[in-house]
């Protein structure tokens, strides 16, 4: 049977009214529909930009495992995942509709001895690096992730894994397959090679600085700054005494983000909502990470805009349209004043179905 949900939409302050049948929004009246829901706000459903359901301590995730941590995501409101990397092919999870929707970037891309053991493609030869970004472009859904930065044993510091030549050829090779690239990054020196090279987005990017900002607006490549994970850096650094010049440059990093995101946020990047979930990070956390974005200069409604409309363009994902999947969210405030009310969904309604709330 067809049901109806009628609210208030926070952005624009106008009624909203949908119908759900078959998985999919209708803005057009269906007869007979049971209404559900009567006020409150309706807001598409979240998105969790860096995520990966395929990821978590000690690997070995199955298929399963990995659908227990998407439903975690799910009914907390993270309807829309971008898994940025994952040992484990999650494409199985498509049929379920109890799982968000995902766009996925394949494995990560790195070095041998530069990056998580086994959690990536490990490149003995890095001139091979645009094949391997093809490869994994064809087995993602729009996506390819490469590691571009980690600790060099032999520096006892973070270092870039790439040349300027191996990253152009890495854009070029994505961009032909139809993909965006992006990286992750921590700290500065790896920085002015993917932006000059053209990435598409940032992970973390704690290492940016004034004229590095300047450039991804510039640009326009996006930033997902994944604050949530970045308050792990002190633990990370903790465990490090082997290396006292990475152990100091991650506490720096650490100090040093809120005000590095807040200039970011100021000069105008577009900067999205991510919890890194699925390593340091529980799955089922966006909300933290959106009420986390007004800790550097967003109010609440952009907050909940970097979180839901604003990444739902940038990826090319419906929102709440005449035909798309009926992702959404029935909140009993309003969510662009006060944030937690995220926590408390009336309703989470994945692809039709209502979710039971985290």
């Amino acid at each position: 049977m067809a049901e109806h949900y009628r609210g208030i939409d926070p952005f624009t302050g106008e009624t909203v009214e949908l119908w759900v049948d078959g998985g999919r929004i209708s803005t057009e009246a269906l007869p007979g529909a049971e209404t559900v829901s009567d006020g409150g706000a309706i807001v598409p459903g979240l998105v969790d930009a860096h995520n990966h359901v395929g990821i978590a301590p000690g690997l070995g995730v199955t298929v399963e495992k990995a659908r227990e941590f998407a439903h975690q995501d799910a009914r907390a409101g993270a309807l829309l995942l971008r898994e940025v990397g994952s040992p484990l092919d999650t494409h199985p999870l498509d049929d379920d509709p109890r799982c968000p929707r995902f766009l996925r970037a394949g494995k990560h891309i790195a070095r041998p001895k530069r990056y998580l053991r086994d959690y990536g493609v490990e490149l003995d030869d890095p001139d091979t690096l645009a094949d391997e970004v093809r490869r994994q472009a064809a087995a993602g859904d729009g996506w390819v992730k490469l590691v571009g930065d980690w600790i060099d044993r032999d520096a006892g510091d973070l270092a870039p894994l790439w040349t300027r030549t191996q990253l152009d050829a890495a854009v070029a090779a994505a961009h032909d397959a139809g993909a965006r690239i992006t990286a992750h990054v921590f700290g500065y020196d790896a920085l002015p090679d993917i932006i000059g090279a053209g990435f598409d987005s940032i992970e973390h990017g704690t290492g940016l600085t004034e004229d590095l900002i300047d450039q991804l607006v510039a640009r326009e490549i996006a930033l997902v700054p994944t604050l949530i994970q970045v308050e792990n850096f002190p633990g990370i650094a903790e465990g490090a005494d082997r290396f006292p010049v990475y152990q100091a440059h991650m506490r720096k990093l650490y100090a040093e983000s809120s005000a590095v995101y807040a200039a970011a946020r100021e000069a105008g990047v577009a900067i999205y909502a991510g919890t890194d979930a699925g390593g340091f990070v529980e799955h089922g956390r966006i909300v933290d990470e959106v009420e986390a974005l007004t800790g550097i200069g967003y109010s609440p409604l952009e907050a909940l805009a970097a979180a839901s409309t604003g990444p739902r363009r940038w990826l090319g994902a419906d929102g709440l349209t005449h035909g798309a999947r009926a992702d959404f969210l029935v909140l009993d405030a309003d969510p662009g004043r006060d944030p937690s009310t995220l926590r408390r969904p009336r309703h989470v309604v994945c692809s039709g179905l209502q979710l039971r709330a985290a």
